[in-house]
């Protein structure tokens, strides 16, 4: 982790286009309480802002780590330390999706419908889910995107971008 681990109780999700949000983010070196403590806030800002993923770029910290509840049930969220994305399905398919980091910007993005994760939990266990056409594969993708510096602006349609490009553009003014 070449970044140290901040106060969490300080960290907020950062907006669009703050520089963190356009980096390659670096490897966790190790799940300790920092890590722990980092993935517990992250867990209740993403519900504050009712969302069902946030990336660890998106709390301004360049690490390769996100949370995620595609449920919206109690108990199903979810850490992925390091992870790694395999075998995306060939068949596709488009799905309006936002982005917390972006907010009042939807755009039609097209992903596999089908993709298999493997990352290390908050115990420093390696895990592997797959998922075949739900709301997971989605978001494992949308959130893994970060981690890569990409945004759902990259991913974009012209149409899309031509539509949400007065947000945009308010977004760049203010940023």
């Amino acid at each position: 982790m070449a970044v140290e681990a901040p106060n969490p109780a300080d960290l907020k999700i950062v907006r669009y286009p703050a520089p963190v949000l356009r980096q390659v983010a670096e490897p966790v070196s190790a799940v300790d309480d920092d890590v722990k403590a980092v993935a517990s806030r992250m867990i209740e800002l993403m519900h504050e802002a009712k969302g069902v993923g946030l990336a660890a770029p998106q709390v301004g910290l360049p690490w390769r780590m996100f949370v995620a509840n595609w449920t919206a049930q109690p108990g199903e969220d979810h850490a992925f330390i390091n992870p790694e994305l395999l075998d995306p399905s060939r068949e596709t398919g488009p799905h309006d999706e936002g982005c917390l980091s972006i907010p009042d910007v939807t755009a039609e993005i097209t992903r596999p419908l089908g993709i298999t994760i493997r990352a290390t939990d908050l115990d420093g266990r390696a895990f592997t889910m797959t998922d075949t056409g739900t709301l997971a594969a989605r978001v494992w993708q949308h959130e893994f995107d970060h981690l890569e510096g990409v945004l759902i602006l990259d991913r974009m349609t012209r149409l899309d971008k031509m539509a949400n490009r007065k947000a945009i553009r308010a977004m760049e003014a203010e940023g």
